[in-house]
């Protein structure tokens, strides 16, 4: 029955469809299932799906905003507002970077950050390298995560703990995901942590702060 329900709730996000979205995911909550599971074998498994329709030929960007809209609906099921502790385990920076416009997949990590205590600071998406290291410096954080749907982001995101290192802000740690990065490692990313899901990041993040 799980099956069924989050097979349902997959093809709800992917067809862009709120209501139904919203409906599966009280279902499975019903049912029993964790906020993590529901993440991670609906959402961000709807999200691989979407990712691969995002080639030049079916790119539809009208598609890629309504199934949007129907993963934030199905987000805030799971974490509505007042579910947030009072931030307090340490601060992120997310971003994704300058010429990627894509934010589904950060806007998720942020919601999970949030609610399990950490405050984020969010540089949102086509962010320059040296705005986000700008606020890094400014804002001390535990981590930076990079987010990245398109592999021409590549070489800037390469370039982000060099940076920060010149800088001196060694201690911040440098974490990426996204559907362009999946296929890379840490070092040849230049980068601290790769992570497939949400979750993985959040880990990684509570060994960080010590949670």
């Amino acid at each position: 029955m799980h099956n069924a329900l989050m097979q349902k709730l997959v093809q709800a996000l992917i067809d862009g469809d709120q209501a139904m979205a919203v409906t599966q995911t009280h279902q499975l909550q019903a049912a029993g299932l964790a906020r993590e599971t529901i993440i991670t074998d609906g959402i961000e498994s709807a999200m691989t799906q979407l990712d691969a329709r995002c080639t030049v030929e079916q790119f539809n960007l009208l598609e890629i905003m309504l199934a949007g809209r129907a993963v934030m609906s199905a987000m805030k099921v799971l974490y509505p507002g007042d579910a947030a502790m009072f931030p307090s385990q340490g601060t992120i920076i997310l971003a994704s970077l300058e010429g990627d416009v894509h934010d589904l997949g950060k806007n998720i990590l942020k919601m999970v950050l949030t609610a399990k205590g950490y405050r984020v600071v969010d540089c949102g998406k086509d962010c320059p390298v040296d705005r986000l290291i700008a606020t890094a410096r400014q804002e001390a954080p535990l981590a930076v995560g990079i987010s990245g749907l398109i592999t021409t982001v590549i070489p800037q995101i390469r370039q982000v703990r060099t940076k920060m290192h010149a800088l001196g802000l060694t201690q911040i740690k440098v974490m990426a995901g996204g559907a362009a990065l999946k296929q890379a490692t840490a070092a040849s990313l230049q980068v601290d942590f790769i992570g497939e899901t949400a979750f993985d990041c959040l880990h990684y993040v509570e060994t960080l702060s010590g949670s």
